[in-house]
Order: structure tokens, then sequence, then C-alpha cells
């Protein structure tokens, strides 16, 4: 902010004759800076500016009265920003100084056999994960608060570029020393310039070439490109009182993300009544299948409560495949879910409209990526006994493996412009369902589950899983409390999109008209030349909406 005295300038335009007002505006566009003052502040010229990398920064801008004897204009704006403390961003691995070598051979020497010898499930949970919690931090050394928002050198900065910088600065030097002419600074000034430019060019094209192979990385970068961040809140409560510090938001937060759930079920307990899966039948998770998943993993994703980094699991998949597979073939065959695999930290999610508004938020859990590993397979496994039972909803497109958003699209209006071809008015009927995820009844679920002839000993463990299922709001560091969770299947969880798949196969199955679903999106589309054929589209959405309340879920009427 200040004077900067450039009056020969097209502000709109960002051009000017003058040349040394032409300098002044490549230095601002080199430094991606904006200039936000748009009225005059002296006399018939812009001298006073505001420069900002966002314009999103400056807000209520107002220019006019004179401060003193001050000749120019004074200008009042309010700055858009506010100062965020990330409390759990103090203590990180640093994998880039990490001796996993060191760390396999450590791991290799543990005697799983007989460290597991007499524990149970839980207890063996708790000492595989203690232990290579210890391992690990011997062999990974973490990154202090002394390196967090420590500024670091750009991507595109190179060997070369710094070279090309310092001989710019030496010529600078050299001209105010009057050893060369200005044109000959100028020309090491606009050489620096397009090869920087070049640069970052070469940066953003390989990022956007190398997407498939490293999209975290891609990602970063139009995050920081960003002019505003989406962040949370302020949040209007029921009373109008406005909540902004973090730890009200996420309290508050929680508790409306709790408030859709429906009431606990008896039906949840484990009273044996359900016959239809086979009872007898173990099931076995061999160790190269848990070492063919923990090398799927993701190595830059989060990890859940229980502190095992992704990138750890992945490292290690050969080495801690075997006493993983013993934990779950336990778990899975006794049903028994440890506590770490039931708990969740709940991120919210922005989606649109005002921030202030609850219901503009979705909420996504951090679980256990163990427990992920472990419901990947329980996954493959419910699949191919619905296949073979032949219960698979054919018109469901949502998590499905080969199909997707256009194989839903393509089915559906093709069916649909087969009827205009032939002269037909056709009318289409979209339905949304409210909070779907988070209010599917588990015990309604779980009966379902048992109709479809899933494993019973995989019936189990789905049921102790969704059981005493607890939650908290994370918010920039700040937790809120735990809540339990009653209703829904776990959105971020491996198993909980395919259960919401299952729960609604039946939604439709009388129905006449054209219907196909994506997960919670159905689309409900038929004839309407006649009376009749009317009354035949609104039975069919009488015939959705009488399921929606037999099932305890409800369609979203606002949309």
């Amino acid at each position: 902010m200040g004077d900067f005295n450039v009056p020969d300038t097209d502000w709109r335009t960002s051009a000017s004759n003058n040349n040394r007002a032409q300098i002044f505006l490549d230095a601002i566009a080199d430094g991606f800076l904006h200039q936000v003052v748009a009225e005059l502040t002296r006399g018939d010229a812009i001298l006073d500016l505001v420069l900002v990398s966002s314009e999103d920064l400056i807000e209520e801008m107002v220019v006019g009265d004179n401060l003193g004897s001050s000749d120019h204009e004074l200008i009042q704006f309010k700055l858009n920003g506010r100062i965020n403390k990330n409390k759990s961003a103090t203590r990180v691995f640093d994998f880039k100084r990490a001796d996993f070598q060191k760390l396999r051979k450590l791991v290799r020497e543990v005697d799983w056999i007989e460290e597991f010898m007499d524990l149970k499930v839980e207890a063996a949970w708790d000492y595989f994960k203690s232990k290579l919690q210890k391992l690990s931090d011997a062999c990974i050394p973490r990154k202090g608060k002394k390196f967090i928002g420590r500024s670091c050198r750009p991507s595109w900065m190179s060997k070369h570029l710094r070279e090309v910088i310092k001989k710019k600065q030496k010529a600078y030097r050299e001209w105010k020393k009057g050893g060369i002419s200005k044109e000959s600074y100028l020309i090491e000034v606009r050489t620096c310039r397009d090869k920087v430019r070049q640069a970052k060019n070469q940066v953003e094209l390989d990022l956007a070439k190398g997407i498939k192979t490293n999209s975290k990385r891609f990602y970063s970068r139009i995050n920081k490109k960003k002019t505003k961040k989406e962040e949370v809140g302020p949040l209007n409560t029921e009373d109008g009182v406005e909540v902004k510090d973090n730890l009200g938001m996420a309290q508050y937060l929680n508790k409306c993300f709790a408030s859709v759930f429906n009431k606990t079920e008896e039906d949840l307990r484990d009273n044996g009544s359900m016959t239809n899966g086979n009872e007898d039948m173990e099931v076995d998770i061999t160790i190269s299948e848990v070492d063919e998943k923990l090398k799927q993993l993701h190595g830059t994703k989060s990890g859940g409560l229980d502190n095992l980094h992704p990138r750890i699991l992945k490292e290690l998949a050969h080495e801690i495949a075997s006493p993983l597979a013993r934990i779950f073939n336990e778990s899975v065959n006794l049903g028994v879910v440890p506590y770490d695999w039931r708990i969740a930290n709940i991120v919210p999610i922005f989606k649109k409209g005002k921030k202030s508004d609850l219901g503009n938020y979705r909420s996504v859990s951090l679980t256990s990526v163990v427990c992920k590993v472990l419901e990947k397979i329980l996954k493959e496994k419910v699949v191919k006994d619905i296949e073979v039972n032949g219960k698979w909803d054919k018109i469901q497109h949502g998590f499905t493996k080969g199909r997707s958003c256009q194989t839903n699209l393509i089915s559906f209006f093709e069916k649909v412009t087969d009827f205009l071809d032939k002269g037909n008015a056709v009318d289409l009927i979209y339905l949304d369902f409210s909070k779907a995820f988070d209010t599917v009844p588990q015990g309604e679920l779980l009966v379902k589950l048992d109709k479809m002839g899933i494993n019973r000993k995989i019936e189990r463990w789905i049921r102790n899983w969704l059981k005493g299922r607890l939650e908290r709001v994370l918010l920039k560091g700040e937790l809120s409390g735990w809540r339990e969770v009653t209703s829904g299947v776990p959105q971020g969880s491996v198993l909980g999109p395919i259960l919401f798949n299952l729960f609604i196969t039946d939604l439709g199955t009388k129905s006449g008209s054209v219907l196909i679903k994506f997960a919670d999106d159905t689309k409900l589309g038929g004839i309407a030349n006649l009376e009749k054929d009317r009354d035949i589209l609104q039975e069919d959405l009488d015939d959705l909406v009488n399921w929606s309340n037999s099932n305890r879920m409800k369609f979203n009427s606002e949309k």
C-alpha cells in the first residue's frame, strides 16, 4: 500500500505509455499481484495503490475524505482474513529421512506368533498397534513445530534459474554504479522474466501430465492458486447466535450431524434370529490378500485415530501381512471388532451455498486405515456372495464396478430418447434422499443382508462394526466431544457405499416406468401422453415414497 506515484497508467487495462510506469506494471505482473483501487486519489490520477495477491482479500473499499492537510484522498477498506492455528499439525513424520530398511529389519525380528499367544482380538490389535508405533518412532524422525510454516524454495526454482536471477541482480548493481547502460540492464530483466515464466509453465505442464500418477501434487498446486480457501463458518445457530471460534463450531457441527440419526434399534443385538446365511462357513483371509491390499494403499492419505500412517503400512506390507491376517481372521470369525475400528474423526466438507448454514456441510469420516484394508477384503467377499445369489441391483450405477455417471446417463436417456423419437411426451422426476448415508436404519439393513444370503460371520462382523460407533468433529486442531452413531453407514469407509446400495436394492422393484439409480440419486421417467400415463407415473412415484416411509428414509422435497 502507498503512494507509488505512477500517474500515467490505465488500471483498467494495466497499460501505460510511460517506460517507468511500464517497468512497475511488469513487476506487478511478475509478482502475480492485483491493484484494487479504482477511484482517483489525487487530482485526476490514481497515485495511492493497494496491491494484493487475491482480490477477495479486500472488502468494502471507500475512497474519499482527507487526513489532516494531505491533498490525497483517504482509502478505507476491510482486510478479509482470519488466522487459524492448526494444533494438530505440530508433529508429522519426515519420510524423506526415514530408514525403512532398518524398520523392516526390526519388524521381521518380532515373533508375532509368540507375542499373540493367548491374546484375544482386542489385545492382539493393541499390541500390534503399539509395537509398530514404537518401531516407527525409532526409525522415522518427525518434523517439529519449527518446520511448520517455514518458507521453502519454489518447485520451479532450479540451479540454472538461480544463476539467471543472480545475473540480473548483478546487472542492476552495475547499472546503478554506471557501469552498464539501462538498456543492457533491461535486457537481463526481460531474459530473467522469460526464463522464470517458462519454468513455471513447465512445472504446471508436468503436473497436468502426471495427474494420474500423483494427483495430490496437482491438486495441491490448484489449492495454492485459489484466491480464497473454502473454510468453515462462521455458523448461525437455530437461535440466530453466530459461532466463530473453532471449538464452538466443532461442537455445534457435531450436535447437528448427530441430530439426523435415527434412534438406536434393538435389531442390532446378536440374537441369532438370522438364519439365511451360512453359519458354519469360516472366513479365510490369506496373507497374500492382506499383502496385496497393503501395497495398494495411497501413502499420502490421512491416517485414522490409531496413528498408523498408510505410508508406513504400505512400506511394511510384506512384513506385517502375516500378523494382520491373523488379527483379521479372528476378528471376522469371532465377530469381535476392536474399539479403534469403531471410532472416527469427522471432517466437515463445505458443499455450496451459505457457509453459515449447517445443511451445506457434508460429514466425512477419518477411520482406521488398517480397518479399511479389512473392509476391502470383506467387500470383495460380499460382492461375490451377492453375484452368486443373483441379488445384485441391475439398475444401480453408483459405487459399482464397471459402471459410472456416464453409464447411468446413457442407459437412462437411451430409453427416454427412444420414447421421444416415437413422438411421445415424456415426464422425468429426479429424487434425492436427505442425509442418505447418515439415516440408513441399521437394523433394517442387517435384515436385508441376511435375506441376500451373505456369509453369516461377515454379517455378524458388520453388525458389530456398526454397533457402538462413536464420532467427533475435527476442525483446525480443535476436537468436539464424542457422540454415539445410532444409524447410517460411515461416509469415508469402504463398506459404507456398498452397504447403502444393498439397502436400497428393493427400491422401485414394482415400478413400471423407467427407473435408474446412482447411489442415493434416483431418476424416474415415463410416457405422459394421456391421463392414464400420468396415473401410472404417479403410482410409481407413490410406491417410491411408500418405500422411503417404511424404510425410515426421507426424500428431499426441496431438491
